[in-house]
């Protein structure tokens, strides 16, 4: 557990430099409350999603994945995204019919970038839980959660000056992808952290590109099938 708490201040006041540093950048036009508070949901995502570092009995039944933690997590996002509006969040299955063509567009990209990487680096063919799992379960939390609830945190914190091919962005997009690949990226152990560069790139790097398609259609719906596409496509082919 000691270790788990250790990444987690690791993830969480890395994410708080990224953060830091985007302000200097913004010249300090900075809604402080709110970046407080997405580094506060942080601290309680982290705490759902390895269910209290295995404090809370929740358990459904044998399986090599993270079934009860990813549920957990999933409620919590859909629960500030209650709060603050669903529709805000991009919890909502209606898209900007403007932002179609452009997301389309790079949502075909990414798939023929994803089948291409699974048919050049091969899998084992994967059980019915794997499977089940990795077409539901990571898409469904990790957008929920990084182009959801904090996505919108982090804009009410620095705002969305820019248009980037007509998608209305900023800082908090940025700082959003970078927590999304340093938490696939940081580890602890031996007293020390290590970052895997490569880890951190291959993820935030497309995170970026979902907070794009976010954006520009007002909805987690197509990031979630990617992001699940993106996951399972190594076991389908």
């Amino acid at each position: 557990m000691a270790d788990a708490i250790w990444v987690l201040s690791g993830w969480v006041g890395g994410t708080a430099a990224a953060g830091l540093l985007c302000a200097a950048m913004a010249r300090g036009r900075v809604r402080w409350l709110w970046l407080a508070t997405a580094l506060l949901l942080m601290v309680a995502y982290d705490v759902l999603l390895t269910r209290g570092y295995g404090r809370i009995p929740l358990d459904f039944g044998p399986s090599d994945w993270n079934w009860e933690g990813k549920t957990l997590a999933v409620l919590l996002s859909l629960a500030v995204a209650a709060w603050l509006g669903f529709r805000r969040s991009g919890v909502t299955l209606r898209q900007y019919r403007t932002g179609w063509p452009g997301a389309l567009a790079l949502s075909a990209v990414l798939v023929a970038v994803y089948l291409g990487l699974a048919l050049y680096f091969p899998t084992e063919p994967a059980d019915a839980d794997t499977l089940a799992f990795q077409l539901t379960m990571p898409g469904l939390d990790e957008e929920l959660f990084y182009r959801g609830v904090l996505l919108v945190m982090l804009n009410e914190a620095f705002g969305r000056p820019l248009s980037v091919l007509g998608a209305p962005m900023g800082w908090g997009a940025l700082v959003s992808s970078f927590a999304f690949g340093l938490t696939h990226a940081l580890g602890y152990g031996d007293g020390g952290f290590s970052v895997d560069a490569t880890a951190l790139a291959l993820t935030g790097l497309p995170a970026l590109l979902l907070v794009w398609i976010r954006e520009k259609t007002g909805s987690v719906v197509l990031p979630i099938l990617l992001h699940n596409f993106g996951n399972s496509i190594y076991h389908l082919v």
